[in-house]
């Protein structure tokens, strides 16, 4: 979900970022749910009708360490 968000420039409509990691609309709200009570995503209502999800930089830091995890994985063939 976290990489949905952030390709989608680190701002995405909830309905595109449920297809994007395809999952139903229980999960979303469930994994949702779990990356805000954490602080790595935030729901931004901008007005009545339009509801964003952004990244924050704590989700941003996330992923970058994420990503050297899997790159020293990858490196050891672990």
């Amino acid at each position: 979900m976290l990489v949905a968000i952030q390709k989608a420039q680190g701002k995405i409509k909830p309905t595109h970022l449920m297809y994007k990691a395809n999952l139903s609309h229980k999960l979303l709200n469930s994994y949702l749910g779990d990356l805000i009570k954490r602080d790595m995503a935030q729901e931004l209502q901008v007005d009545k009708v339009h509801k964003f999800i952004i990244l924050t930089d704590k989700g941003r830091d996330f992923l970058i360490q994420f990503r050297k995890i899997k790159e020293f994985q990858e490196s050891f063939g672990l």
